[in-house]
């Protein structure tokens, strides 16, 4: 992953104005370029589209930084195509629950981030500008490859000075999986081996609860956390709820940025 290029996408409304904060904030961190992509159908005003993005660049102050590109047809078909050319990280700003504007509800932000070919960090149109990421919760899941997760979030972490937390849900009566305790021992080694500082959070469930999403963002709020990294493909524990789980740290009421790979 170089990140020395940034893709951040735009449908021309406030959320990809906040998304380009964000992008610009972190390609600052790297010295990266940040590339603005709008998605439209052919023929549909392109000459109006690049006039907007090019306001869009000068409204969040990103001048030679930034460069507008815009694309035509299928939304998440040109995303995906566009992730693969060399970008480090994407940044995509969303609507909340109502998903992205342009044809993205729902389930389909989470079906957008499992079909990029690298990281992607979802903000909403409500998420904090001034955001340093100085605290990051990652939490413990049992996939069987992290790599790219791993890998950004240590990325990040290093560029922000970050403080990763490692979060556990600890369910009454229940024994973590032999990958999970792989998994959690895997992140403190490769965050220890990178001098990167974290906090082990083991966390008792309090009362019955099957999913994992609202307790993690509770956590994240009340630590001010700057994201929350997620592996955006289900794994094999408790895959018949996965989907519904991370779609709601994606449209989160705490408007918490969710960095997700895989």
């Amino acid at each position: 992953m170089d990140m020395k290029r940034i893709l951040c996408t735009s449908d021309l409304t406030k959320a990809s104005d906040v998304a380009l904060a964000y992008a610009l904030r972190v390609a600052d961190r790297f010295g990266a370029q940040v590339t603005l992509l709008h998605v439209q159908v052919k023929g549909e005003g392109e000459v109006e589209a690049v006039e907007a993005m090019e306001a869009q660049i000068a409204r969040m102050n990103g001048g030679e930084r930034v460069r507008a590109m815009l694309l035509t047809g299928p939304f998440m078909e040109r995303i995906e195509a566009e992730s693969a050319n060399g970008y480090g990280l994407i940044v995509i700003g969303t609507h909340g629950p109502r998903g992205l504007r342009q044809h993205l509800f729902g389930a389909d932000i989470l079906k957008l981030v499992r079909r990029l070919a690298v990281p992607s960090l979802v903000v909403q149109e409500t998420s904090v500008v001034e955001n340093d990421l100085a605290r990051i919760v990652l939490p413990v899941a049992a996939h069987s490859d992290l790599e790219q997760l791993l890998a950004m979030v240590c990325r990040l972490a290093k560029a922000h000075g970050s403080e990763v937390h490692i979060y556990q849900l600890m369910r009454p009566n229940d024994s973590p999986s032999d990958e999970l305790l792989k998994n959690k021992s895997d992140m403190m080694f490769r965050l220890k081996d990178e001098g990167i500082p974290y906090v082990e959070v083991n966390e008792p469930i309090t009362s019955f609860s099957i999913g994992f999403a609202e307790p993690t963002i509770r956590y994240a709020e009340r630590i001010s956390a700057g994201c929350i990294a997620i592996m955006a493909i289900a794994s094999d524990e408790y895959r018949y709820i996965a989907d519904a789980e991370k779609e709601r740290l994606l449209a989160n009421d705490a408007h918490i940025p969710i960095l997700c790979a895989g």
